[in-house]
């Protein structure tokens, strides 16, 4: 069991980037890989705010080991139907799955988010569903096309 030590903006540890971006494009070879149009590198470094978005959330231990990240976003996947912000690149590294650190990193662009005065955030996701629904976040019955396929849009009201 990997132990968070704490969870701080990536703008106060951009030492995480280049795992990160490893990282992103592992998990969204479609978008990020050679084929891909996005660039992980220039997304996280855009993501390096502390009162504007696009901002991120690092989830570190207590070597400094990168454990997560997961980022406050004003566009992602489903903008397009006129919701935002959004809870976006919510990514748990592999061997540290299924212990809490990606609720731990929701909780954190929550509060985020408040502290922003925002009154809700969206999320389209098909792999988090049942961690985002558990923390009180509710289907909006509208789904957006995605290369994996129809993923739902959920929201949180703050």
């Amino acid at each position: 069991m990997t132990n968070i030590q704490k969870i701080c903006l990536l703008k106060e540890a951009p030492f995480t980037i280049p795992t990160l971006s490893r990282w992103f494009v592992d998990e969204w070879t479609s978008w990020y890989g050679p084929e891909g149009k996005g660039n992980s590198t220039r997304d996280l470094e855009a993501c390096l705010q502390h009162d504007n978005l696009p901002l991120a959330v690092v989830a570190l231990d207590d070597n400094n080991t990168v454990l997560g990240t997961a980022a406050l976003k004003l566009q992602s996947l489903g903008s397009e139907l006129g919701y935002g912000p959004w809870l976006s690149a919510l990514l748990v590294g592999r061997p540290f799955r299924r212990q809490g650190i990606g609720n731990s990193l929701i909780r954190a662009i929550e509060d985020q988010a408040r502290q922003l005065g925002l009154k809700r955030i969206y999320v389209s996701t098909d792999t988090a569903i049942s961690l985002v629904t558990r923390r009180g976040w509710i289907l909006t019955g509208q789904q957006v096309a995605s290369p994996r396929g129809s993923v739902p849009i959920l929201y949180r009201n703050l």
